[in-house]
């Protein structure tokens, strides 16, 4: 690949992310939730931020934008149905709109769910996709704003690209999803595969991401919402998928 990505915690399990060119020396940080922890891993790394890719607009992802941009003059791109409530933007984008980071393009995907005017960044030359809170190795995000069939959509599109997509997310949640997860799909062998493999790296003191997009369609129970034994397990065979998402985001919200 030709990006370098470095990812670190920023507070409890918000992931920063940062995406260094080494051919332009461009930088680029996904969401700007701390403007401290993201000039630490910049300084760590002798890079200057360049570019922001804001994915939706809570606070835990945007609240560093204008330190960010007052000492870098980081070019900012948000979804355009967040103008009303993203500041310090240089560019609203919409779904099919294209970012470009240096030589490297972006497709826009709008993935409305979580909030509505949530979006996600696909980069189909380095095989990368950057999720924000709606896709969640082994889980979703919860339905702030919109509704399970958006959800369902949303992570339908994501589904559409190719399996070897490394998917990069805002949380690090792998492993409390994964105890859900097992609980409503306990005889899929891969993941019961993954959970040894999650286990193993958070003991390690090791993130979990990146996932892809093939693994989440085989492990993830919101993207596996249409398989018969997903509507057995919550009650609902026979249901559709959008009903079935509804129900796993429900039960994951009291778990």
């Amino acid at each position: 690949m030709a990006l370098i990505i470095k990812q670190f915690l920023i507070g409890s399990d918000n992931l920063g992310v940062l995406l260094h060119n080494p051919e332009t020396g461009m930088t680029a940080s996904i969401d700007a939730g701390d403007a401290g922890a993201i000039e630490a891993a910049l300084t760590e790394s002798n890079w200057k931020l360049t570019h922001i890719l804001i994915t939706h607009h809570h606070d835990d992802h945007i609240a560093g934008i204008e330190r960010l941009k007052e000492r870098y003059h980081a070019y900012v791109y948000a979804s355009a149905l967040d103008e009303h409530r993203i500041p310090f933007v240089d560019e609203f984008v919409f779904e099919g709109d294209e970012v470009w980071f240096g030589d490297i393009l972006f497709d826009v995907i709008e993935t409305p769910g979580h909030t509505n005017g949530h979006i996600a960044y696909y980069c189909q030359q380095e095989n990368l996709v950057f999720t924000g809170d709606t896709l969640f190795s082994l889980g979703c995000g919860r339905l702030f704003e919109g509704t399970a069939a958006e959800m369902w959509a949303s992570l339908g599109k994501l589904g559409f690209l190719p399996d070897e997509t490394q998917v990069y997310c805002g949380h690090e949640y792998t492993l409390a999803n994964a105890r859900f997860a097992v609980g409503v799909d306990p005889e899929n062998a891969a993941l019961v595969a993954r959970i040894a493999e999650v286990e193993t790296l958070r003991a390690q003191g090791a993130f979990t991401l990146p996932t892809t997009i093939g693994a989440e369609k085989a492990t993830n129970p919101f993207m596996r919402a249409a398989q018969p034994e997903i509507a057995a397990a919550m009650g609902l065979a026979g249901a559709s998928p959008v009903d079935v998402l509804a129900a796993l985001r429900e039960a994951k919200n009291k778990a």
